[in-house]
């Protein structure tokens, strides 16, 4: 038994080792500006289409080295879809199951491809106190463990795999992609991606300013929690990974904004990305129109995902309509 164990963390770590070589390196992209030499970084051309897959392995690979996932663990995750996406692809890969833990604000597409590819997916439908669904997504997480014998939870808001991840990959290839970076704005959702990055552009690129990029009715920052509709920015819970970040100034975008930014951002530039992605580029837009920036500064950002998974909901226009509605009235009551 212990020689079949042997065997096939050495067959997963193969396989973990030979994915890495094809993730991560994606293109930076200048994109015109009138006031900033602005960069961003392309990830949703990474294999499974978004920035996601360098946490979901790096956090996979380490648990394999330390023995905490085997052939027979069941691997679980709360998600809003790319990461469970990331999750399940690698699961599949290296042959052990994955049970993604979801809630209605995913994509229908992401839902989908998730039944297709996860050994199962639990939708949990209940609105916590909140008004969102990650309290309940993780409570349902621990009931599963509680089921499960052989199990482990990635747990992208607390382990430290998830920010070393974006330390050691993303970050040294800004590093050694521009002599200077004077900016980042980064979305922080589970605080992964901010985290890692923060650490190390602070530690390598002298006099660089972070900026959070945080959605409205977002917990994170001390908001008034309410009701959000576009994954993967923004959290009803603050993520203990970012007692590690380094944050200089934090910028809140509205929902409606987000998707209006989404839209600019294919019509000027041919971006076709995804929710997160539009509500940062507003937040760039906002920040260098209200200050005297004097020289131009280089500025980065990511493109964290694509816009596929938002056909039904980003790029819809009654949806959009039906959207900004909701924000509306939700101005009025507060």
């Amino acid at each position: 038994m212990l020689t079949g164990q042997l065997q096939w963390k050495e067959r997963a770590l193969n396989k973990l080792s030979d994915l890495a070589g094809i993730v991560g390196h994606t293109p930076l992209m200048k994109l015109d500006h009138p006031h900033i030499n602005l960069y961003c970084k392309l990830e949703f051309l990474n294999i499974t289409g978004s920035i996601k897959v360098r946490p979901a392995l790096y956090a996979l690979c380490e648990a394999v080295k330390r023995g905490q996932i085997t052939e027979h663990t069941v691997v679980i995750e709360s998600s809003s879809g790319n990461f469970a996406i990331a999750l399940a692809t690698i699961c599949k890969m290296i042959g052990t199951k994955f049970i993604a833990v979801i809630d209605p604000n995913i994509s229908a597409t992401s839902e989908k491809f998730l039944k297709q590819i996860a050994y199962d997916v639990v939708k949990v439908t209940d609105r916590d106190e909140t008004g969102g669904y990650l309290l309940n997504r993780i409570h349902m997480v621990q009931q599963l463990q509680n089921k499960i014998s052989d199990s482990y939870w990635t747990n992208q808001y607390g382990n430290p795999d998830c920010y070393r991840a974006y330390y050691y990959g993303l970050g040294e290839e800004l590093v050694s992609s521009l002599d200077k970076i004077d900016y980042a704005f980064i979305g922080v959702g589970s605080g992964g991606t901010v985290t890692g990055l923060s650490k190390i552009l602070k530690e390598k690129l002298e006099g660089i300013k972070i900026v959070g990029v945080d959605t409205l009715g977002s917990v994170i920052f001390d908001q008034a929690p309410r009701k959000r509709h576009i994954p993967g920015i923004g959290s009803s819970i603050k993520p203990s990974i970012l007692r590690e970040a380094s944050i200089d100034e934090v910028i809140f975008v509205s929902e409606v904004d987000a998707v209006t930014s989404c839209n600019l951002m294919f019509e000027c530039h041919g971006l076709f990305v995804g929710g997160s992605t539009g509500s940062v580029y507003h937040a760039i837009q906002q920040y260098f129109d209200s200050i005297d920036i004097g020289s131009q500064p280089n500025v980065v950002f990511l493109c964290a995902d694509g816009g596929t998974a938002y056909l039904d909901t980003v790029y819809n226009s009654e949806w959009f309509e039906w959207l900004h509605a909701m924000e509306n009235a939700t101005t009025v009551l507060s």
